[in-house]
C-alpha cells in the first residue's frame, strides 16, 4: 500500500470526522481487510473511544449551530488526529518520514476542516434543519466511501481528494465573499435608514 496518497487522504477525511477516519482503519486492520493499518490503530481500547466519539459527532453535527460549536472545538483536535495518523502510517510502512507525514496529515485536515466549519457558518443562515442534518449524512458517507476507497485504491483516492479539496476551498472562499457583501450591504441600508430618520 503506497503511504503518502493514504497520508494526503486519510489527512483530508480527518478533517471532516477524524474519528469516522480512526474507526474505519482500525476495524479494516482488526478484520483483516488491509495489513497496512498500525497496531496503534487497532487497539480496543482505540477503537471503543472513536466509535463513541464518531457517535456523539453524528449527533452534535446535526444540530444547527451546536454543529458550529463543535466544529470550533475541533479545530485542533481533527488537524492533530489527522498529523497522527499521517505519522502512525509512514511509520508502520517504515518508506517515508513520520514527520513529513505528520506535517501533509495535519495540515491537509486543517484545510478540510477549515471548508466543513466554513460550510456549516453558511447553512446555519438557513432557518430549517434538515439541511444540517443532509450535508452532515453526507460527510458522514463521503468519509467512509473515500476512506474505503483510499485503503483499495490510494493513488485514485488521492486525486478524488485533492479535487474535493480543491472545490470546497473555492466554495468556501466564494460563501466567505458572499458573506461579506452581504453583511456591507446591511449595514449600509442599516446607516441609510438612520440617515432618513435623523432627516425628519
Amino acid at each position: 500500500m503506497s503511504v503518502l496518497p493514504l497520508v494526503f487522504t486519510s489527512g483530508w477525511a480527518s478533517g471532516v470526522n477524524a474519528y469516522a477516519v480512526v474507526l474505519l482503519l482500525g476495524l479494516f486492520g482488526v478484520t483483516g481487510v488491509s495489513d497496512g493499518v498500525p497496531e496503534a490503530l487497532q487497539r480496543p481500547e482505540v477503537l471503543v473511544v472513536a466509535g463513541v466519539l464518531f457517535l456523539c459527532e453524528a449527533a452534535a453535527d446535526k444540530v444547527p449551530y451546536v454543529d458550529s460549536v463543535w466544529d470550533s472545538v475541533h479545530t485542533v483536535i481533527r488537524p492533530a488526529a489527522g498529523a497522527w495518523v499521517g505519522a502512525l502510517l509512514a511509520g508502520h510502512s517504515g518508506s517515508y518520514s513520520e514527520v513529513a507525514a505528520a506535517v501533509i496529515g495535519g495540515a491537509t485536515a486543517l484545510a478540510s476542516h477549515s471548508v466543513k466549519a466554513g460550510t456549516r457558518m453558511a447553512v446555519n443562515a438557513s432557518p430549517e434543519p434538515f439541511s444540517n442534518i443532509a450535508l452532515s449524512i453526507g460527510e458522514d458517507l463521503g468519509v467512509g466511501a473515500v476512506v474505503s476507497f483510499a485503503v483499495f485504491h490510494p493513488e485514485a483516492a488521492a486525486v478524488v481528494v485533492a479535487v474535493l479539496l480543491a472545490t470546497g476551498l473555492a466554495a468556501l472562499f466564494f460563501l466567505i465573499s458572499r458573506i461579506r457583501r452581504f453583511r456591507r450591504r446591511r449595514a449600509q441600508r442599516k446607516q441609510e435608514r438612520r440617515l432618513a430618520v435623523r432627516g425628519f
